[in-house]
């Protein structure tokens, strides 16, 4: 969980959505949720980024869009041959 660039926007946002929750319920209170959001989001991000890299590997084929195997696409390069 490094920090990027576009946190600054999830930070941004999160601050803003604390300030809406104050008149609901305590400061204490609303810093907690605010603080589980963003690791919550940040796990979740990073999970599903780990996910989308699994599916792809090296790469998917621009023609038929499989995923790519030993530089080589399964079903364009083998058709060929």
């Amino acid at each position: 969980m490094k920090f990027e660039r576009r946190d600054i926007l999830l930070i941004a946002g999160l601050l803003l959505f604390m300030i809406g929750l104050i008149p609901f319920m305590a400061p204490v209170y609303t810093a907690l949720i605010v603080i589980v959001l963003y690791f919550g989001i940040k796990v979740y991000v990073g999970k599903k980024r780990q996910s989308i890299q699994k599916d792809v590997g090296e790469g998917i084929c621009l023609e038929c869009g499989s995923r790519i195997f030993n530089k080589k696409c399964p079903n364009c390069d083998y058709s060929k041959e």
